[in-house]
């Protein structure tokens, strides 16, 4: 199992700005792509955003889009979700997770932002928007 740790959650007010970030284990960095998820209390979990291995691609839930940005660091084996503009239903837990997405010949794919393509799932942090 990889381990994945999520850090940077809080209370943040509407139209603020929190940074989460997901350290990943250094032997898998390069190799596989990340993606933040959250859950609402009482609702399904739900896919934000995610980027592959490479870091070339990218891809976000409507909802948030224009608001959230996904990056990585894989020198620093860490990859982040800047979340501005901050709305009360981003509120809940935020989960990173990671999959080897790849095709039949080893290529690299676009990360897909769907619950069962994932394998390994952080603990989560929580994120509360509230004035």
């Amino acid at each position: 199992q990889l381990q994945l740790v999520e850090s940077g959650g809080g209370l943040v007010q509407p139209g603020g700005s929190l940074r989460l970030s997901c350290a990943v284990p250094a032997y898998a960095a390069d190799f596989y792509a990340i993606g933040w998820f959250r859950q609402a209390p009482g609702k399904e979990r739900e896919g934000v955003s995610c980027i592959t291995a490479s870091g070339s691609s990218t891809d976000y839930a409507d909802s948030v889009k224009g608001r959230f940005t996904i990056s990585r660091d894989n020198a620093k084996y860490t990859v982040f979700l800047q979340m501005n503009s901050m709305k009360p239903e981003d509120t809940g837990v935020y989960y990173c997770a990671a999959e080897r997405m790849v095709s039949a010949t080893n290529d690299e794919v676009m990360c897909i932002l769907r619950d069962p393509y994932w394998s390994h799932w952080g603990q989560g942090t929580q994120v509360t928007v509230s004035s």
